[in-house]
């Protein structure tokens, strides 16, 4: 039996709708091995699909098929840390998992750029499927059934500071609010600020964040499905951020600060106590570097 090791990711970043993600220190664990049936189990009591339609079971006999390798079944072994349908990513580390442990499982067959082409074909989109597979922040843009990513290294002294409501917000539902068509102003605003995300964190320029990650293709009609997730943003920067956005499609709020783990628990404290943000909880993480590893 191989286990895998599967980091949260933060994606969007405010204004890189499906292209900008990033991996984080909060992971889930996957135990796998040939079976003749499907066999899947949670160590951590979570509630999952047992059967056949279990996304790593899904994405492990994807790869199965890929590699042109008999499959009779799976025995599969959960361990789910980050929240389910929270926007950090639960269900490409789900994906990942599936994958990569088969690959692992079957020998190595495809790199990891193959596994991330066929990770985005099942997810649709690459901006989380990415970070949690290869770690760090990653830029990318998927081109017919092809990833073309650049990835970079997020330093220690920047932290994130995750706050997560006791709400879900899935992410078909998250979409469904969008427009289906912006104005030439608008893509040109988002443009210019997902390009200035990018070329800060690849640079250092930390300073720019918080330009770089205003958005007008998403996050002004999700924030109304999120009560509470203006008042985060608001706070955060009052506090110091560097940044303040909905991670992914959402429920989970995220802050990033360069003030050290110790500080930034102490105001995530303060920003949960200042408010009504009942049954809210947080999580105050590093970037991960390393992506999705055997172990």
């Amino acid at each position: 039996m191989i286990k895998i090791r599967i980091p949260a990711s933060t994606a969007n970043l405010g204004s890189g709708f499906d292209s900008l993600g990033i991996a984080l220190d909060l992971y889930n664990y996957v135990e796998i091995d040939f079976s003749d049936r499907c066999e899947i189990s949670s160590k951590d009591g979570s509630e999952i699909p047992t059967g056949e339609n279990n996304l790593i079971y899904v994405s492990a006999k994807k790869v199965f098929e890929k590699a042109s390798k008999n499959f009779t079944g799976l025995k599969i072994i959960e361990e789910n840390n980050v929240p389910f349908a929270r926007g950090l990513g639960s269900s490409s580390a789900c994906i990942i998992g599936g994958v990569f442990g088969a690959n692992e499982l079957i020998g190595k067959p495809f790199s990891k750029d193959r596994l991330l082409d066929i990770a985005a074909e099942i997810e649709g989109h690459p901006d989380n499927v990415s970070p949690a597979l290869l770690g760090g922040l990653t830029v990318n843009v998927m081109e017919g059934n092809r990833v073309h990513y650049v990835k970079s290294e997020i330093p220690e002294e920047l932290v994130f500071a995750a706050f997560v409501p006791p709400f879900e917000l899935k992410t078909e539902d998250a979409r469904k609010v969008m427009p289906k068509e912006v104005s030439m102003k608008d893509a040109v605003y988002n443009l210019s600020r997902s390009s200035l995300a990018a070329a800060s964190f690849l640079s250092g320029k930390y300073e720019n964040l918080k330009i770089a990650f205003e958005d007008k293709l998403h996050q002004p009609y999700r924030l109304p499905l999120i009560p509470g997730g203006f008042e985060i943003i608001e706070k955060s920067y009052e506090k110091g951020a560097l940044a303040a956005y909905i991670s992914g499609a959402g429920s989970t709020m995220m802050g990033i600060f360069d003030c050290g783990k110790q500080k930034a628990n102490e105001i995530a404290k303060e920003i949960l106590s200042s408010g009504n943000f009942e049954g809210w909880k947080y999580y105050i993480l590093n970037a991960d570097n390393s992506g999705a590893a055997a172990l």
